[in-house]
């Protein structure tokens, strides 16, 4: 099991009583929100300079490719509100 680090943020007051609100409505903790949340930024992150080094080596995709990969995302409900 991975371990756990207790670290200090700063975040603005909105947001934080936004996260508040979504980890009650979620019936979760704000830390087990957080954490989520930074995984899947990462993931994005991750994913966005995977593509950007294929366009790199491959050059970019075209308009046709792009809507393809949009169909298959939305297929499978990614970046849709879960």
């Amino acid at each position: 099991m991975a371990g756990v680090v207790k670290k200090s943020v700063s975040v603005p007051d909105v947001i934080w009583a936004a996260a508040e609100d979504e980890a009650a409505n979620e019936n979760t903790t704000v830390s087990a929100l957080i954490a989520e949340a930074l995984e899947n930024l990462l993931a994005i992150r991750d994913g966005l300079r995977a593509v950007h080094e294929w366009e790199r080596e491959n050059g970019e995709f075209t308009p046709e490719e792009q809507a393809e990969a949009d169909a298959i995302l939305d297929e499978h409900g990614v970046g849709r509100d879960q």
